[in-house]
């Protein structure tokens, strides 16, 4: 009797499986009009609510299951948001009562596939908050504190959207305006539930909580088994940071992909370093791609710099990379011109009525301001990091969407692999010039960025007038 309780056990697990994978067929059959589930008005807050069903409502699918299955296949439904509670709305399973429920909006549905994001969990949250006027339930208020310490950087953006959709909802009619509070409220109930609580967005072999296990007692084990799977996914978050890695920059590594138009210490012929000198007048594509990599590897790239340069130009928002470049000149500069240079990057950005002041927050300025009385390679140190996220967070992606960005790419070079034979390479060979030395690259660049420097510093007219005299 055992082993039949089990192959029946079984079959019903598989059975409820199949019922799981076809759910969103099964939905739409449910609300068809003529064959599906029958819905009605029903009063909820002196408010009525078109379409309801009500958890006791026989639900008829074409296939013969018994009632418990079916029980099991609602709670489904309900767990992973398709149907809705109105009432209870944390409790998300299908009461064999007078519970009222609706379906959920297909635009909610879990098939959507779309990524449930901070951001917009926080506007979500700001427009409750504005509606319920700051009482909002005790695990909204705790990611309602977090999200605004997160996404502090743009906190403003947030409460104008959530404003906005505040205003655009009180024009609607009252059903309605119930009907998609209760539908946004479902969907974020599913997708960011309390804590300790269970979750059928839950994934992978270690869950927080195992759904057929009874509910773990104890915070001792709570605590144990939440830091068990945080390890777990920071694991599983480094190595899937590492493939993306890997997949990024697998044609940028000379061991994986070929130099084009050819290897110079190979070929012995030189148009590579033509090609990708640093301030070259036309990149190559696999430069520029490099460039949409990160903001790190647009900032080491001085072409790429230039090029971010002309697009903060047009945008008129060039003084934070200015003081990200004085930050790293101080840094690298000779332990004689801090005092000098801390003094001209305070005049310039960061004293009051500065002509190029950036925007910061209070207690970075303050320490940094503080810090540049005695100035030494690591002060701008916070406020350079500060600043690295702002246009990271934000100039940075606008950058590789604008026009500026799009232009480089077409006008990239592609060059072709020059395929020397061995008697051609050895010909190279002898015919290898000396090339030009590193220093005197180097001496180059600072005596272009001397002159830039001095062309872009107010001209004192009577000290040019005295030296004209001077020369009469």
């Amino acid at each position: 009797s055992k082993e039949a309780g089990k192959k029946d056990n079984s079959t019903r697990y598989s059975l409820l499986a199949s019922l799981s994978c076809s759910s969103t067929n099964t939905v739409v059959e449910m609300q068809n009009p003529s064959s599906g589930v029958k819905g009605a008005e029903q009063k909820l807050n002196v408010t009525t609510i078109p379409h309801v069903i009500a958890g006791e409502t026989h639900t008829p699918i074409r296939v013969k299951v018994i009632k418990q299955e079916a029980q099991a296949f609602a709670t489904m439904l309900v767990a992973y948001g398709y149907i809705y509670p109105l009432q209870n709305h944390k409790k998300l399973v299908m009461c064999n009562d007078a519970s009222l429920y609706r379906f959920q909006t297909p635009y909610f549905w879990p098939t959507q596939k779309w990524v449930a994001e901070d951001t917009d969990y926080a506007i979500y949250l700001a427009k409750r908050n504005i509606r319920k006027k700051g009482m909002l339930e005790p695990y909204e208020q705790a990611h309602y504190n977090h999200l605004h310490e997160w996404l502090n950087h743009k906190w403003d953006f947030i409460v104008m959207q959530a404003t906005e959709q505040y205003k655009v909802a009180r024009e609607r009619k009252k059903p309605d305006r119930v009907v998609f509070d209760c539908q946004e409220r479902a969907y974020w109930i599913v997708n960011r539930p309390p804590r300790y609580t269970h979750s059928a967005m839950d994934y992978g072999p270690d869950r927080l909580i195992d759904p057929s296990a009874d509910q773990v007692k104890g915070q001792y084990r709570h605590t144990h088994t939440h830091t068990h799977t945080h390890t777990e996914w920071r694991r599983l978050r480094i190595l899937l940071e590492m493939v993306k890695y890997i997949t990024n920059y697998k044609n940028h590594d000379p061991f994986l992909a070929p130099c084009l138009p050819s290897n110079p210490w190979q070929t012995e012929s030189d148009a590579y370093w033509n090609l990708n000198t640093r301030r070259v007048d036309v990149p190559t594509k696999m430069r520029v791609e490099r460039w949409s990599f990160s903001l790190f590897e647009l900032l080491s790239d001085l072409r790429g710099r230039d090029d971010f340069k002309i697009f903060l130009k047009k945008e008129f928002s060039g003084e934070n990379l200015a003081f990200w470049e004085a930050a790293e000149e101080m840094k690298w500069g000779t332990a004689s011109s801090m005092s000098t240079k801390a003094e001209a990057i305070f005049k310039t950005f960061l004293a009051p009525g500065a002509p190029r002041w950036i925007n910061i927050d209070g207690r970075t300025m303050g320490l940094t301001v503080k810090g540049l009385d005695h100035p030494h390679r690591y002060v701008l140190d916070a406020a350079q990091t500060h600043v690295f996220m702002l246009m990271k967070k934000d100039t940075f992606f606008r950058y590789l969407k604008s026009p500026v960005y799009k232009d480089i790419q077409k006008k990239a070079l592609n060059p072709e692999p020059h395929n020397f034979s061995d008697s051609q390479v050895e010909q190279n060979a002898r015919n290898r010039g000396m090339g030009i030395h590193p220093i005197i690259l180097w001496q180059q660049e600072e005596e272009e960025r001397a002159k830039a420097a001095i062309a872009s510093a107010p001209v004192d007219v009577k000290a040019v007038m005295s030296k004209i005299d001077r020369k009469k």
